[in-house]
Formats: structure tokens, C-alpha cells, sequence
């Protein structure tokens, strides 16, 4: 049984905080692909939450090395793009300025891993952000 379709299981969606109803469906309702998406990466376990952006399952930094391994032909770029574009934001502003923290552009090349963005393609990118 899918323990998200269980009603006595919180669950959140990536990016968003555990502990409270966050209003992440309405994003969702937005983006069905996204959703879909979404409900893959919780039945793997690999997700993300705010405001450490820490893997739930191997407590690497998010999207964790078993996420980013998935083949690139198993993924949908378009799909992706669209969700990490909401969460990026969202995780430059929870992880910017921590000590030994990472720096903005370095988010940003660690959210759209499967992208090759370029140093300065991705301080574009950071700095659009902010």
C-alpha cells in the first residue's frame, strides 16, 4: 500500500516543511506534472525539506547522490526544471550565509544537476533568484 494515500500519514512535499500544512497542494494543483513527480520521489524516499534541504533518507545534501544518479534518459528535463525552479528559490534563501554554507551559484548547480550550466550561467541564475 502507498503509505501517501494512507490519511493517518503526513506527508509533505519536497521543499516544504514537515510540520505543517504549507498550502503545498495549491503549487501542486498548479503543476500536475510536478505532482506526479513529487509522489515519485517520496515512494523512493529521496526528499528534501526545509530548511537544512537534507535527503529524509540518506541525510545528503538535497537532491541527494542516489537522486542525481537516476539516468538521465529516465528523466523528464521538463518536468524537473519546473520543480526545482520552484524549490531552488526557496533553498538559496535556507541555505545562503551558513557558516561553511554553500554560495548561491553552487545551489543552483546542485538543484538542476542535470543541466551543464556553466560558473557563470549559474550566477546569473543565482543572482535572478535573490
Amino acid at each position: 500500500m502507498d503509505a501517501r494515500a494512507d490519511p493517518g500519514v503526513s506527508h509533505g512535499s519536497p521543499g516544504q516543511p514537515r510540520s505543517s500544512d504549507t498550502g503545498a497542494g495549491v503549487a501542486c494543483e498548479r503543476w500536475p506534472v510536478v505532482t506526479a513527480l513529487v509522489g515519485v520521489l517520496s515512494a523512493i524516499g529521496h526528499v528534501g525539506y526545509q530548511p537544512d534541504w537534507k535527503c529524509e533518507r540518506c541525510r545528503e545534501p538535497w537532491p541527494c547522490p542516489t537522486l542525481r544518479r537516476i539516468p538521465r534518459d529516465q528523466l523528464d528535463p521538463a518536468a524537473l526544471i519546473r520543480m526545482m525552479a520552484f524549490l531552488v528559490r526557496g533553498a538559496i534563501r535556507d541555505l545562503r550565509g551558513r557558516v561553511e554554507g554553500p554560495e548561491p551559484p553552487e545551489i543552483v548547480r546542485r538543484f538542476f544537476w542535470f543541466l551543464p550550466l556553466s560558473d557563470d550561467e549559474a550566477r546569473a541564475i543565482a543572482r535572478r533568484l535573490r
